[in-house]
């Protein structure tokens, strides 16, 4: 074994280094059209994450046994010649360093330029960064780092952050190529393709006769095909890629296409403006050809370390819907919607989270999700909180639009700007006879209400204290919680004869709680059935609740602005029992069932004057038990809520709530839940009931169902489902089918979309081919898919 010591002491760096920036030049390849195009422009590319600062980098190196000293090259070989300066090695011939190791048949090794010739089963391994190379020759001065490789072979690991939608393989990148040679400062790979399928046959690869490379800077690849099998998918003429800690590149993003029923063709493009190292800017425009052109905007930025936002504008310039009599129906409109965070002096955080929409039929025409479409609401928030010790701070903006209907003009809004709120959460502040906590919530608010019968002046002044005090009482496992709260509220406006009028009113309330904890009864069953367990523990938890407050004179004066003006008067009581199930396996203990039915009784039916007979009421009384109004009129029973939870085994679970009216005598809502999950099966149903009561509750009858058999992850065929279908109306509202073909390194998703509600009747089509550890090529957008 021979040692030699290179004169610069420099660590070696080897040619394939260019072809790991290579493929981490396309790792980052965004959505792309599932088409056959052509590109003449060079720069476009991927959305990079805007960022305010350039972090460094970290060699880490791979632990190895006997490893050569810095600076040293160990040459071992069955039979060694001199030459002058010339080392003929042949048979198992190895050149190693601290880095690399370097085998071949035979090597010619001249000591004084540090030129390495190799033939013969050439192999190159690099232990930091986990390259292994295959080649038939290779040339190489370790001294100037320049060389060559013949019909070069070999994989690399890169390593992918997960992210939802990302398909996934552990497959390292595999590459060939005629040859490669080092210049100076750049790489070159000729007559070359990466792909990490798994060879001889490779279900994808991505060609180019040329990849030039400067590393840490830029990679650009001429003349390159995509290709499936050997059918080539689209062309290249230049791709540009930046290689720099923090690519910063602006360029035009990848197009796609689509069709819809009702919208028709679909084509969307974009260019990606990065302004600097901290904002970017994205338009991505989109034609309808039976619709208009819809433009997105999206700003980003992060001029602080700890601080971003995302700017989003998103609208239609709609031509109007095509009817059968010849008019069209224009439903555009636009909507926008921001999100922030920061870490702000004096220890104060900062979130938003702002939202408009124009109309209520441009959602529903355009979004793409069915939740969106049918959720009436847009809510916009932002405040600044600082926590110390028991207490909080919060300064709040907050603005909700509801729509009662598309029609123009019909919606609520109500604003805070601002509320400032100043809370402690309870506080121990005595032992000696009793434990007694203090609490107290407190806030300065303007606010404001519009809607199509009234609205109220634009800053109507409203505070709000509230101190609480509880204690508490045991005895032989039984726990008594008595609690006492004042509160006073201070309103800048009122109702006066049904309007609104400036005249101030000062509401004093006076609340008292106390309850009842009593010890749980248990009995263990040491033979249940083989499925449950070796044992079964059956625990019955009651509890019962008397709540008492008083001080509202007139309930009908307060203008609704939030929960705070749904406190009424209140004599109540409130029981429950709960049965829960509980199995034992070994160490293991889990919860297989639980049932817990509770129901109120009011001493005063009328709530001190609150209700109006006749209509929709709504007290904090009844949103403390359910979410369903049930207060028409005077009662003193409330509805008896039944909330059954079942887990028989690990992967089957299933819910049952329902409202039964002691007064209709029948139940007034129901809603089941149910799910099955395995490895490979995912089944999930609902269905919600709500009886029509005129007045109270509009009828509701839908069936909610998913499931499908496959995993994204996994290879071969999936296929899953997603619909809601309306029993009242008698229409799949939605239905989403998608069936997906996954290899060991792409997969094929196809879906179908039917959408069916208010203005909306179309159908649609998404394609999408995913290669793994890089993304997806169609118009199948990975928060559309199933799985």
């Amino acid at each position: 074994m021979l040692r030699f010591s290179l004169a610069c002491q420099q660590r070696t760096r080897k040619v394939l280094y260019n072809l790991r920036t290579i493929l981490q030049a396309f790792c980052h390849l965004k959505s792309a059209a599932f088409l056959i195009f052509f590109f003449t422009v060079a720069g476009f590319g991927q959305v990079p994450e805007p960022s305010s600062t350039t972090p460094g980098t970290t060699t880490v190196r791979v632990p190895r046994i006997n490893q050569p000293e810095p600076g040293y090259i160990y040459l071992r070989s069955l039979r060694q010649e001199r030459d002058g300066p010339w080392y003929r090695l042949r048979g198992s011939v190895q050149i190693e360093t601290t880095e690399l190791l370097l085998r071949a048949d035979e090597i010619d090794y001249n000591e004084q330029t540090h030129y390495a010739e190799a033939r013969g089963s050439v192999r190159f391994f690099h232990y930091e960064r986990g390259e292994q190379l295959e080649a038939e020759r290779a040339e190489y001065f370790l001294n100037t780092e320049q060389g060559k490789f013949f019909e070069v072979r070999g994989s690399t690991h890169v390593e992918v952050g997960y992210r939802p939608g990302l398909f996934i393989t552990p497959n390292p990148f595999v590459f060939q190529g005629k040859w490669a040679e080092r210049l100076q400062d750049r790489y070159i790979l000729y007559d070359g393709f990466i792909t990490d399928c798994q060879l001889p046959k490779p279900w994808w690869t991505f060609r180019g006769t040329k990849f030039d490379i400067i590393p840490g800077k830029r990679a650009i690849a001429y003349k390159t095909q995509f290709r499936v099998r050997k059918t080539p998918i689209f062309y290249l003429p230049a791709f540009y890629k930046s290689l720099e800690e923090q690519p910063r590149k602006s360029g035009f993003l990848m197009p796609s296409a689509g069709n819809s029923s009702r919208r028709g063709k679909m084509v969307k493009a974009g260019y990606f403006w990065a302004i600097n190292r901290s904002y970017d800017l994205t338009y991505s425009p989109q034609l309808f050809t039976q619709r208009g052109l819809a433009h997105n905007v999206d700003f980003r930025g992060k001029p602080a370390q700890q601080a971003d936002f995302d700017f989003l504008l998103y609208g239609v310039n709609d031509r109007g819907f095509k009817q059968e009599d010849g008019t069209r129906l224009k439903q555009g409109g636009y909507l926008m919607s921001f999100h922030g965070k920061a870490e702000l002096p004096w220890g104060f955080r900062g979130r938003g989270d702002i939202n408009y929409l124009s109309a209520f039929v441009f959602r529903q025409a355009f979004t793409e999700s069915f939740n969106e479409a049918v959720f009436s609401e847009t809510h916009s928030r932002a405040y600044a909180t600082r926590q110390w010790d028991s207490y909080s701070l919060n300064v709040l903006f907050e603005r909700l639009q509801n729509f009662q209907t598309a029609d123009p003009g019909d919606h609520i809004v109500l604003r805070k700007l601002p509320s400032v709120e100043f809370n402690s959460r309870d506080r121990l502040v005595s032992e000696r006879v009793l434990p007694i906590w203090v609490s107290f919530e407190s806030s300065a608010s303007l606010v404001r209400r519009t809607q199509p019968l009234f609205q109220t002046r634009q800053f109507v002044d409203r505070f709000d204290a509230q101190p609480h005090v509880m204690t508490a009482v045991r005895w032989k496992g039984f726990t008594l919680l008595p609690g006492f709260s004042l509160r006073e509220t201070k309103y800048g406006s009122t109702r006066c004869e049904g309007d609104i009028c400036g005249q101030g009113v000062l509401r004093s309330t006076r609340e008292f709680n106390l309850d009842l904890i009593t010890p749980s009864l248990a009995r263990v069953f040491t033979k249940p059935p083989s499925w449950l367990g070796e044992q079964v523990k059956h625990v019955i938890e009651p509890r019962a609740g008397f709540r008492w407050l008083s001080g509202i004179e007139d309930f009908s004066r307060f203008i609704r602005f939030d929960e705070t003006e749904l406190v009424s008067n209140t004599k109540e009581i409130e029981y429950s029992i709960t049965n829960r199930l509980y199995s034992k396996r070994k160490s293991t203990v889990r919860e297989v069932l639980s049932w817990q039915v509770w129901q109120k009784r009011y001493l005063d039916p009328n709530l001190g004057g609150a209700i109006l007979d006749g209509q929709r009421n709504v007290f904090r009384s009844q949103l403390d038990m359910t979410a369903y109004a049930f207060f028409d009129g005077p009662r003193r029973m409330s509805p008896v809520i039944s909330a059954l939870r079942l887990t028989p085994v690990q992967n089957i679970s299933m819910e049952w709530r329902t409202d039964v009216d002691p007064l209709r005598r029948r139940p007034t809502n129901s809603t089941l839940l149910g799910q099955i999950r395995t490895e490979k099966v995912f089944v999930s149903a609902g269905h919600n009931h709500v009886r029509s009561i005129p007045g109270l509750s509009p009828p509701s009858n839908q069936l909610q169902a998913f499931g499908g058999w496959g995993r994204q992850d996994l290879r071969g065929f999936g296929a899953g489902f997603q619909a809601v279908y309306d029993f009242r109306v008698k229409i799949m509202q939605f239905a989403t089918a998608q069936v997906s073909w996954n290899s060991d390194c792409c997969g094929l998703s196809f879906q179908y979309r039917r959408f069916s509600f208010g203005t909306r009747n179309e159908n649609q089509w998404r394609v999408a081919f995913a290669v793994a550890n890089i993304g997806s090529f169609g118009n199948l957008r990975s928060q559309e898919r199933i799985f």
